[in-house]
């Protein structure tokens, strides 16, 4: 007996029960658009992220506080006195600008709508440029605002739409935490990570929100930008030795606070995100190894459906190779058929966004997903398959 005879009789026997055979590659069709889809997902993840975190600049440092302190003393607080002491054009000059920021969130009120924000931010005008933000409708609030504490307030996009739709936010007065502010401005669009929507923000002059809404805690962090790209690293060490003379931090001493620049800021993001993915890849290749049990119970049943069958056939000289082949045969072409229609659920479905995530398809995750679904068949085909090729002709023909 050929190949081709061995694939006919396969295929035979597959249509002979078309809803069984159905019903078995869907646990395969389910594993392998997991595993595509999840990793998909995962990528989009981190693709966003970098994005989001490159769109900073590669001139940026940030500065937050942490745990710890110099020789056992308490930790200090960043203050907008460390944020302003950074600009030194002599103990620092690769540091161009620095921003005090606090960040809080809000309910917004206008009129008969309430919106909750996810992220207010006080700050200073120089924070502006240092995140690469520009305005797209009205103006930037100015130091003097700053000085002065106006209560005004600029909005992103997705903010300014959620509390006044389609009229026009700048002039209009909105109330946070039922203290009014005017909106001066709307900013351009830097779109979603997914994770964090960056036009879900208001930002207004660090005093109004220290005043009004924050009070004078810590400050959530410094942004800090450096002379230029070439100069970061030289930027972190005047921050360092700026900061470690005013918090009384002694040479060998734990620090207060911490300092990442973006592409410190991007290598841990990735980490997190690429352990993520395999996580997800991992929950996903769980239902691959579910299908292919699944194969396994559901040949073992053909076996013993068709033990007179294979009776017969071993009866009129057919091969132990033969019966081997065929039944490996219909479990490998349940197996391919699952993982063709699980390749394409998952590239199609990965062309839609998931909680603001776009996903990006990696093709070796696609090559992986169904090559693992042809060994599946193989290998828990081959348990059955090999019990059907051992039965003696005269035992299966006296099977009732």
């Amino acid at each position: 007996m050929n190949v081709f005879e061995v694939l006919r009789f396969a295929v035979r026997g597959l249509t002979a029960n078309k809803l069984r055979s159905t019903l078995t590659t869907l646990g395969i069709t389910i594993g392998v658009a997991s595993v595509i889809l999840l990793v998909a997902v995962g990528n989009g993840a981190s693709a966003a992220i970098a994005a989001s975190i490159q769109g900073l600049g590669t001139d940026v440092v940030n500065v937050s506080p942490s745990r710890g302190g110099g020789q056992g003393s308490e930790a200090r607080p960043l203050t907008v006195q460390d944020a302003h002491a950074l600009v030194d054009p002599v103990g620092a000059p690769d540091v161009k600008a620095a921003s005090p920021v606090v960040n809080t969130t809000a309910t917004a009120t206008y009129g008969q709508t309430s919106y909750d924000i996810s992220s207010v931010t006080g700050t200073e005008p120089a924070y502006f440029t240092t995140t690469n933000r520009a305005v797209a409708d009205g103006s930037l609030f100015t130091a003097d605002d700053v000085t002065q504490a106006r209560k005004v307030v600029v909005l992103g996009p997705t903010t300014a739409q959620s509390i006044f739709g389609t009229a026009e936010p700048v002039g209009k007065n909105v109330l946070l935490n039922s203290i009014q502010f005017t909106v001066v401005g709307v900013l351009q669009s830097k779109g979603s990570t997914g994770l964090q929507n960056a036009d879900d923000v208001a930002i207004a002059p660090i005093s109004a929100v220290q005043n009004s809404l924050a009070g004078y805690g810590s400050l959530s962090q410094i942004a800090v930008q450096a002379a230029s790209a070439d100069s970061v690293s030289l930027a972190q060490a005047e921050i360092t030795a700026i900061l470690n003379a005013r918090h009384g931090i002694q040479l060998g001493g734990t620090a207060d606070y911490q300092i990442q620049n973006s592409e410190q800021l991007l290598a841990t993001r990735t980490s997190a995100t690429e352990t993520f993915t395999v996580l997800l890849g991992a929950v996903a290749a769980i239902s691959l190894l579910v299908g292919g049990i699944g194969v396994t119970n559901i040949m073992l049943v053909t076996v013993t459906e068709r033990i007179r069958e294979i009776g017969i056939r071993k009866a009129i000289g057919a091969p132990r190779s033969a019966i081997l082949g065929q039944f490996l045969a219909e479990a490998t072409m349940l197996s391919l058929f699952g993982g063709l229609l699980g390749v394409v659920i998952g590239v199609v479905g990965s062309q839609f966004s998931f909680a603001g995530i776009n996903p990006v398809v990696v093709p070796s995750s696609i090559v992986l997903a169904f090559a693992v679904s042809a060994l599946i068949g193989l290998f828990f085909g081959s348990f059955p398959a090999n019990r059907a090729s051992r039965l003696r002709p005269i035992d299966a023909l006296r099977h009732e």
